[in-house]
């Protein structure tokens, strides 16, 4: 979508819909770097097609995967190289991809060779990859940040991955961990990774699900020390990419919003997906939700719940919740989500700063945000390149006339046709 803005029109009735949301980003783009490490070819199926994925399959094309690609199938194809990085250079552009910069660091590791990875400004100056850095050279590994800001570019000189023992802070970001546990079953010896500090475990079930999917052992010991085995071998497999829970939350929350019926498929309530208790938020909000084996639905209430509520381990999410906030009959607290300052953008401000656009009255904590009942008013929203912002925040038009969304292009990095869907729920 190359328009600068894009006004969202108010529904005229409240949503009652069956919603078919993309593959999830988390997982096909771990899949894509499993499989392509993988003994054999191996079939993605109901893979998303977006910028980050986009981002990872033309990195794994330029370190000699031959990666094949059926948008129109959601399916990729993608023949694997044992473990080998048959290329000996290769300079990498990932855009603002957070998932493919840091998994593709340890990755190349893999390999005998000079190997840049570099992306977008922000990759560059606002989000940090020093602590992978430091953890992966306590393993003998020569990767750093070219300007010492501990951002990218980063020049990694590989000869090889023994593995070893290491610590890891991952409190900015557990994509850090994800990166050496998907290298993990290829090194040498294995990894043993103590970690510090506090950071997300759910994206780290996500990332288990793939490996052992795959054929790929995993031990830990309450999310503080893993251990994973050198030698092993990923095995090629057909496998199955289930919707998107982030971008499942937006069609819930319009079902909230709007006092309407919202139902998704293909996803459930035991989802390694953290994000999908996004909907757990909601119940407490006053909405029913109805979970079975198949999918699960989410039916508004007449007027939503305030609520204080702990969203570390969803705080993808929370930028949801911040957009149908002013809503509620009471204050909505959001808390524990300071990790997302050091996201795409600074979500936490984006929060504040957005929602004071629209005439909400909002206060600012160094962890989150607290929403009071308010009846926002038409403004364009800022979305600071960050798809997350975009999408949240376009609910707010869905009840409120002349919301317009400021480059709203940026939604192509996880969910490209996301205004396309809500034109075609609209008529």
């Amino acid at each position: 979508m190359s328009v600068d803005s894009i006004e969202i029109q108010p529904l005229q009735k409240p949503l009652d819909a069956a919603v078919a949301v993309p593959g999830s980003k988390s997982y096909t783009n771990r899949a894509l770097l499993v499989a392509a490490l993988a003994e054999g070819e191996s079939s993605l199926t109901g893979a998303l097609f977006s910028d980050d994925t986009d981002y990872m399959v033309q990195s794994l094309r330029k370190l000699g995967v031959g990666v094949e690609a059926n948008q129109a199938t959601a399916r990729f194809v993608v023949p694997g190289n044992g473990g080998k990085i048959p290329v000996d250079n290769a300079e990498l552009y990932i855009g603002n991809s957070g998932t493919t910069s840091r998994s593709i660091i340890s990755y190349v590791a893999l390999g005998d060779g000079a190997f840049v990875v570099d992306g977008d400004e922000p990759m560059r100056t606002s989000r940090p990859i020093s602590d992978l850095l430091a953890a992966l050279s306590r393993l003998g590994v020569d990767a750093r940040s070219r300007f010492d800001n501990g951002c990218l570019p980063v020049d990694v000189r590989a000869r090889g991955f023994k593995g070893g023992k290491t610590q890891l802070d991952a409190s900015k970001s557990s994509q850090f961990l994800t990166s050496l546990m998907l290298a993990g079953p290829h090194t040498q010896e294995g990894l043993d990774i103590e970690m510090l500090g506090e950071f997300k475990t759910q994206y780290i079930d996500i990332t288990m699900a793939v490996m052992r999917a795959f054929g790929a052992e995993v031990e830990h010991e309450n999310y503080r020390r893993f251990r994973i085995a050198g030698g092993q071998c990923y095995q090629a497999r057909d496998y199955a990419i289930e919707p998107d829970a982030s971008n499942a939350s937006y069609f819930f929350a319009a079902a909230a919003l709007t006092g309407g019926r919202v139902r998704i498929d293909d996803i459930t309530a035991d989802s390694a997906q953290g994000d999908i208790r996004f909907v757990d938020v909601l119940e407490q909000m006053g909405c029913t939700v109805n979970r079975d084996d198949k999918g699960i639905e989410v039916i508004g209430p007449e007027k939503l719940k305030g609520i204080t509520v702990d969203m570390k381990a969803i705080s993808d999410t929370s930028l949801t919740l911040a957009a149908i906030a002013p809503f509620a009959e009471g204050p909505v607290h959001i808390r524990n989500v300071e990790h997302s300052r050091w996201q795409e953008t600074d979500r936490v401000a984006a929060m504040a700063t957005e929602l004071r656009r629209l005439g909400v009255e909002v206060e600012e904590h160094q962890d989150g945000i607290s929403v009071s009942p308010s009846q926002p008013q038409p403004a364009a929203v800022d979305t600071y390149e960050d798809h997350r912002v975009a999408m949240s925040f376009a609910l707010v038009g869905l009840k409120v006339a002349g919301i317009r969304i400021n480059d709203p292009g940026c939604v192509s990095k996880t969910f490209p046709t996301y205004f396309e869907v809500w034109q075609a729920l609209r008529n």
